[in-house]
């Protein structure tokens, strides 16, 4: 991360291409057919188009900007030069987002994240209950770095508990979304952030920082306004959360050392140590941490039994219906035949169990192998459990790497509480990529720098930019019907843009968050607007008056260019 001080030099290596032989409407063809397809896949996928489909559209948008190149007497060989140039300039993001998931699938594991929503929980009071929702709602946010996890588990507690309170659903929906949106955003964990300052050609930490200066009067302005609504309704009841809390602390140990682990990452941060370390160390403390505080979910996510070989002259007859490992997680397991002419004598069936505590039972059975009616061998198989050392590792490093859930009697938690760690990440990886390609063959063609020189010309003054980058942002929002296009595209088309009238990349990464992401659940037939619609059980008309942190940021991120307040420059440049 750049020393603040100092002068930032991003796309210092990058060059506008230019081609004179390309009109803006040719510039523009790409543009209108990426869209008129996204919207179209979204309208037939809805929220699966993020699964595949949409990244492959992004490719389809590379291949008719390829077409426009052709006919423009573009080679090839420039515009794969150009997408090599794209991806290779996103590394560091792509390295981030991984980190992200690691970091998120061990601080789950070590109970930090099931520690901060514990003890969000217990802020409740009825009085304040609305703006209890959005503290809540953020400090969950922040932690997973998913408005939808947020929505969807705890989302759904407090709209139960605000209908108890006779609370406008459409309020508590408006709460609980604003604060879901708002951790969402600065969340380092978010795909969301991450993918804005990678197609803004941004640093993560810079871009949270800067996108601080608007988020932060949004949410207080918000809670003002939900903490006014409070005093002004009546409510009945009492807001009960003693069985959510009860099953997170029969799940995990929650402590508040657990903090330690958060606290010594953002000290990191403060002291400008690269993202990459910080993130690493964070992941590293999340481990060890669950190594030390939740030796249960150590046991019941790490436990595993290892079975010892199948002689060498009975591989040929017999195997383990489970296949070939070193290692077998808890189930039950059975001796198959591999050939027909096979039996067993004793068929072998081992049922190894799940354990939230140490298990010392080695488990063992015997069969015998017959190959056409003649004895060939015995194998006496034997399971024994790992260690706490084993154990702790198979845990740790799935947590790091693969899905990881963590099981509670309550099953909007058991949503929670998961993870996708380094793998979940390889969705928006793919998107980034295919935008990347896009975005590539776009700049290869001249595209970019034509659409760039028409935009500046509309575009008179700084406000202006900003203004086409909302309106842009809004604008797919409700075509393409998707936030991470709402970030991907403007981002590719306007960050030339912003790099012409001398701006840093955090304007935009900032702009396209604050109108971008946010603004997605105001849309009904956007997928977040139908998900949480769905979700919470509430109609869009009925929580967008009341979704106050999701309307207000672009107003926000607009007043701040108008007044010229806090616009970094990459130059001297006045602001004009």
């Amino acid at each position: 991360m750049p020393n603040q001080e100092e002068e930032p030099k991003y796309r210092e290596n990058e060059h506008i291409v230019e081609n004179k032989e390309l009109n803006i409407w040719e510039a523009l063809i790409p543009v209108f057919a990426l869209v008129g397809m996204l919207a179209y896949n979204v309208f037939v996928f809805g929220d699966d188009a993020l699964s595949g489909s949409n990244q492959f559209i992004l490719l389809l948008g590379g291949a008719v900007a390829a077409i426009v190149g052709f006919f423009n007497k573009v080679s090839y060989e420039k515009m794969i030069a150009e997408v090599a140039e794209n991806i290779r300039s996103t590394t560091g993001a792509l390295l981030i987002l991984l980190m992200v998931g690691a970091l998120s699938g061990t601080w789950l594991v070590s109970g930090i994240i099931p520690a901060m929503i514990y003890y969000g929980l217990q802020i409740l009071n009825p009085t304040i209950f609305l703006a209890a929702c959005v503290v809540i709602c953020a400090i969950i946010s922040v932690a997973t770095g998913s408005s939808w996890t947020t929505a969807a588990t705890v989302g759904i507690a407090l709209i139960g508990i605000g209908e108890a309170l006779g609370i406008s659903l459409g309020m508590t929906a408006g709460a609980v979304l604003s604060g879901a949106y708002f951790g969402d955003k600065m969340s380092p964990l978010s795909d969301t952030t991450n993918l804005a300052p990678a197609m803004a050609g941004g640093d993560l930490f810079s871009h949270i920082k800067y996108m601080a200066l608007t988020t932060t009067p949004t949410i207080i302005v918000t809670l003002i306004v939900f903490i006014i609504l409070g005093f002004t309704i009546d409510t009945t009841g009492v807001a009960d959360t003693s069985s959510i809390l009860e099953n997170i602390s029969g799940t995990f140990n929650v402590s508040g050392w657990l903090f330690l682990v958060p606290v010594a990452v953002i000290f990191l941060i403060v002291k400008k140590a690269p993202p990459l370390l910080a993130l690493l160390i964070g992941t590293l403390l999340g481990g060890l941490f669950a190594v030390f505080f939740q030796s249960q979910i150590i046991w019941s996510n790490g436990l595993k039994y290892s079975i010892n070989s199948i002689p060498s002259d009975l591989q040929e007859y017999v195997q383990w219906d489970a296949g070939k490992k070193n290692f077998y997680g808890p189930g039950i397991y059975e001796l198959v035949k591999s050939k027909e002419n096979v039996s067993l004598e004793n068929k072998l069936i081992l049922e190894l169990p799940t354990s939230k505590t140490e298990v010392t039972q080695t488990f063992s059975k015997t069969s015998k192998v017959y190959v056409d009616g003649n004895l060939v061998g015995e194998y006496h198989a034997t399971a024994t459990p790992t260690s706490f050392l084993q154990s702790s590792y198979f845990a740790v490093i799935d947590a790091i790497t693969v899905d990881t859930n963590i099981a509670t009697d309550d099953p909007a938690l058991n949503d929670l509480f998961s993870s996708g760690g380094m793998s979940g990440m390889l969705g928006t990886i793919w998107l980034i990529m295919c935008a990347m390609v896009f975005g590539g063959i776009m700049d290869g063609i001249g595209a970019l720098e034509r659409i760039t020189e028409s935009l500046l010309k509309m575009a008179k003054t700084t406000f202006g930019l900003f203004a086409s980058t909302v309106g842009s942002c809004l604008a797919l929002n409700v075509t393409a019907s998707d936030q991470y296009l709402a970030i991907v595209v403007p981002g590719k088309m306007f960050s030339k843009a912003y790099e012409e009238r001398g701006l840093a990349p955090e304007n935009l990464s900032r702009t396209l968050e604050d109108s971008g992401t946010v603004t997605s659940v105001l849309v009904p037939w956007n997928t977040c607007g139908a998900y949480h619609s769905s979700v919470l059980g509430v109609g869009v008309g009925e929580y967008a008056l009341y979704a106050i942190f999701n309307w207000l940021s672009p107003f926000m991120t607009l007043l701040f260019a108008a007044l010229k307040i806090k616009i970094k420059m990459l130059t001297t440049t006045k602001v004009s």
